[in-house]
């Protein structure tokens, strides 16, 4: 039934009836307040604004109406009836494709109110009211709004049919979303849209608008509720389903939970739990602060899906519900946006933080638009003006709660060496980097082989100066020996050749740790006249025939094997036979001298001193001894060679190409890869020879003893335990903040000379931060050498105090901000190449410390925390401390413990 319209000559009771209503103008004036007034039907859109439809003919009619100017006309055109623009009168939905102008007309809200007030409206129907929206280049009334269908997750099939304004935001489609399916103010939700392919998509960012989102009507939107163990039920754990059973029931500490190792991950899983324990930016995930921070146009961050990817993280690990975790999605997202994380490689985990935080930072930053800030030097001005000034405009860019909780401020100190010019800034820092004191000597383990057949080689531990040369290796073992460094010849053996063979004036940097260093014991007297004997150190190998494939000599059936030889050869015992017997002396610890029942000796005893060794020049001279193994010194007739083995030192004009046979083994002239015969190559003929020692299978198994050959014995200096001091955190700080001279690949470029210049610099700690990262440098890296220093750094579980590392002016009255508690290391066993990655962490609720070994979990006691493979340092400010344990308090009972305090109890060690 149709709520009665007000006639003329009804107006006087209808004023006296309802006096709310305004008393109903003349017909023209009317018509000027609707079609020409300030709020009527002309004036322009503005966004935002709501107009309301009106139905043509109802529109038309009360033209006519007010047109012909009498009030008692039968034109009256009755209460507003829009009954014609719906498709039914139960769910007043609006018929498709209307046209305005033919089927409707649009009024603002000012005017509609009007009419209404002196009209009426067909009783039940419901206004229609739209809203203007800005499009692309133009203002229109949105008539038509946004149809989606809303769905949940658990239940797809009870859709929801809402409509939405496409300037909308999509944050009021998930809160509509909520409310329609009654979710918990605590429970966290997330959306998701079917697109045209029929797949799913997440809608991320909720702060654009339903348009930006490309959202169309009759979508399908699914929200998405998280599960109470942190995860969403989209994600299929990588579990099985009898593992999620236990994982459902299981209730342990939150926190306390371990991370997988999805294969040479450990560094990730060590940053990870490190982070995870720092309270205040756990909470802030935790609280779900980071949903309304995440910058989605940020061009230096991840569009928010590193920030996302860690809070799932968080929200496992804290639920309680887990052992463990698969950190699989966060891994794959790290490798997707820092592609050296791709893979399965080992890598740094102090790398892998600095990365995370990089990335959390700009997917936090609450500055969408970063202003250009010209960075000033300090030209005089006071520190405290010029370090405010800097804060100021790091933060002007940089505001996140990473710059909250990391960010600290460094005073950098340059002078120019040659007009004295002093250049002051302030720079900010997430961690500090420290370097551990070096020592300058070096540890090098070498083998010493004897000129007397009957020592085997000694294993030797030689403490060398880092910056040493090869002399000093020979210098350091001659202590050992007694042997003179003269004597002494050092070579790097590797895969049964001499890969080098160095003089004594190279640098020991070109030494890896992981090379193999033979040092030969040779004759030590040059030449000094006319009756002095010059000797020869000749290279020996040893190969053997291989019996599946006889090439009639060839290389290709001979395989190196055991290790190499300097020999020292007199000069005028250079024939075959003298060379035979000479070597078999060398080899007899291992190699057994025939019976003179298996000796042929058939024409040898003809061949002596006959098939004569040509003399090679370059030699030393000196007396024998019986059987001939003379004593040459480290500059005979041997060539050193490159990193790639090469004969370059003058040797005879020619060589037999081949020995005949001798009792057990023949003699044949090689390369210096020993690989093959030097006769069939156009090498220099007066290179130095190398000579191979060549076994047939069977002579080589019958009188070589191959165990006797391997064996060496471990000089005492091998058992000494080489004890390096320790040092104090303190130690490491200072040598921090120590004025250092800039490398020549870093120069700085002076203002006042005009050029670049190796200007000192001193970093200084002007303002630390809430939570302090310590990377301590173990690391070294240098041109020849990669080495891991492997020293204690004695570092404080609480009341690491800064007070004497800051140069502000400093609080007396607050001495907590300068003093911090440890809550978290990451720890790094093992070398270079194979190391592994693990943390000791302080939980934020229970005070107690665990150890995290990957999805291994165990608590400790704090004496087990400190050791030589603390690595990363993480430490709480006290005030900070203080404060979240107020915050704590006062939300909850207070904990047994906290992490500034040591734990009530004592816990099992790690195994």
């Amino acid at each position: 039934m149709a709520e009665a319209a007000a006639s003329p000559a009804d107006t006087a009771a209808i004023d006296d009836q309802e006096p709310q209503r305004e008393a109903v103008p003349d017909l023209e004036s009317q018509r000027r307040q609707i079609e020409n007034g300030e709020n009527g039907r002309g004036r322009p859109l503005q966004v935002g604004e709501s107009w309301f439809l009106v139905g043509q003919h109802w529109y038309k009619q009360w033209e006519v109406y007010v047109q012909g100017g009498d009030q008692d006309s039968s034109t009256f055109p009755g209460c507003i009836n829009n009954a014609e623009l719906f498709e039914d009168q139960v769910n007043w939905r609006l018929k498709k494709e209307l046209v305005e102008g033919e089927d409707y007309v649009l009024l603002p809200a000012a005017a509609w109110h009007y009419l209404v007030n002196w009209y009426g409206l067909e009783h039940g129907q419901p206004p229609i009211e739209r809203k203007v929206v800005e499009l692309p280049s133009i203002h229109k009334v949105e008539v038509y709004p946004v149809e989606l269908v809303l769905v949940q997750h658990s239940d797809m099939d009870t859709p929801h049919t809402a409509q939405f304004s496409q300037t909308d935001s999509v944050d009021l489609v998930l809160q509509t979303a909520r409310e329609q399916f009654l979710v918990s103010p605590q429970e966290e939700t997330r959306l998701w849209i079917r697109n045209a392919e029929g797949s799913f998509e997440r809608l991320c960012n909720t702060r654009v608008t339903v348009l930006d989102a490309s959202l169309k009507t009759g979508q399908l939107v699914v929200m998405e509720t998280r599960n109470k163990d942190g995860t969403w039920p989209s994600v299929q754990p990588h579990v099985t389903s009898s593992t999620l059973e236990e994982e459902e029931d299981f209730q342990g500490q939150p926190g306390i939970c371990g991370l997988t190792n999805l294969g040479n991950t450990c560094f990730m899983n060590s940053a990870l739990q490190c982070l995870s324990n720092v309270p205040q930016l756990t909470e802030y995930f935790l609280k779900n602060q980071y949903v309304e921070e995440l910058n989605f146009c940020n061009p230096l961050g991840m569009k928010g899906e590193i920030a996302q990817a860690y809070a799932d993280l968080v929200k496992q690990a804290w639920s309680g519900h887990h052992r463990s975790i698969v950190p699989q999605m966060f891994k794959t997202k790290v490798g997707h946006f820092a592609s050296q994380f791709l893979g399965y490689q080992q890598h740094d985990s102090q790398e892998l933080l600095s990365f995370l935080l990089d990335g959390l930072h700009e997917d936090l930053n609450r500055v969408k638009k970063k202003e250009y800030v010209e960075l000033c030097d300090a030209a005089g001005r006071p520190d405290q003006e010029v370090a405010q000034e800097a804060w100021q405009n790091h933060k002007r860019r940089n505001d996140s709660v990473i710059v909250d909780t990391f960010h600290g401020l460094f005073k950098s100190t340059l002078v120019c060496p040659n007009c004295g010019n002093v250049s002051v800034t302030f720079d900010p820092f997430c961690y500090l980097s420290v370097p551990l004191p070096v020592s300058h000597k070096r540890v090098m383990e070498v083998f010493f082989v004897s000129m007397d057949p009957r020592r085997k080689p000694e294993q030797h531990r030689l403490v060398v100066p880092k910056k040493g040369k090869i002399s000093d290796l020979c210098v350091a073992l001659a202590k050992h020996t007694g042997i003179s460094p003269e004597r002494m010849m050092v070579a790097d053996v590797f895969s049964h050749r001499f890969y080098k063979i160095y003089q004594l004036e190279e640098s020991l940097s070109s030494i890896l740790d992981r090379d193999d260093i033979f040092i030969y014991e040779v004759s030590g007297r040059t030449a000094v006249g006319e009756n002095s004997r010059e000797d020869v150190v000749l290279p020996i190998y040893l190969r053997e025939r291989t019996p599946a494939r006889d090439y009639d000599s060839s290389y290709y059936g001979l395989m190196l094997f055991g290790h190499p030889l300097l020999v020292s050869v007199p000069r005028d015992r250079l024939s075959w036979d003298s060379l035979y017997h000479i070597l078999l002396y060398r080899l007899s610890r291992y190699v057994t001298r025939p019976s003179s029942d298996d000796e042929d000796d058939g024409d040898e005893k003809d061949l002596e001193d006959k098939d004569s060794l040509p003399k090679p020049g370059h030699v030393t001279e000196g007396s024998s001894q019986d059987p001939g193994l003379e004593q040459a010194g480290p500059s005979s007739g041997v060539v050193s060679g490159s990193r790639a083995p090469v004969d370059n030192s003058p040797g005879p004009s020619h060589w037999p190409q081949r020995a005949r046979r001798k009792h057990l083994f023949t003699l044949q002239t090689v390369n210096s890869n020993g690989t093959s015969d030097r006769s069939t190559f156009n090498e220099d003929t007066y290179a130095q020879p190398y000579i191979a020692i060549d076994w047939e299978p069977e002579m080589k198994k019958r009188y070589y003893d191959e165990v006797e050959a391997e064996g060496y014995v471990k000089h005492d200096c091998v058992g000494y335990v080489l004890k390096k001091a320790p040092v104090r955190l303190q130690e490491c700080i200072e040598l921090f903040t120590t004025v250092e001279t800039l490398e020549k690949e870093n120069p700085w470029y002076c203002p006042t000379c005009k050029q670049h210049q190796l200007a000192t610099k001193k970093l200084d700690l002007w303002m630390l931060p809430e939570t302090l990262i310590i990377h301590l440098k173990r690391f070294s890296y240098t041109k020849f050498s990669r080495e891991k220093l492997d020293t204690l750094v004695e570092f404080p579980i609480r009341d690491l105090d800064f007070s004497e590392f800051v140069i502000k002016p400093q609080n007396d009255s607050a001495p907590e901000l300068y003093k911090y508690d440890l809550i978290a290391v990451s720890n790094h066993y093992g070398g270079l190449r194979d190391g592994h990655y693990t943390t000791f962490a302080c939980n934020k609720d229970s005070g107690q410390w665990h150890y995290f070994d990957d999805s291994s979990v165990s608590p400790v006691t704090e004496n087990q925390i400190e050791s030589k493979a603390a690595y990363v340092l993480f430490y709480q400010r006290q005030d900070v401390v203080r404060r979240l344990q107020t915050q704590a308090s006062s939300s909850k009972p207070p904990a047994s413990s906290a992490c500034g305090a040591p734990p009530k109890s004592e816990f099992m060690d790690v195994n």
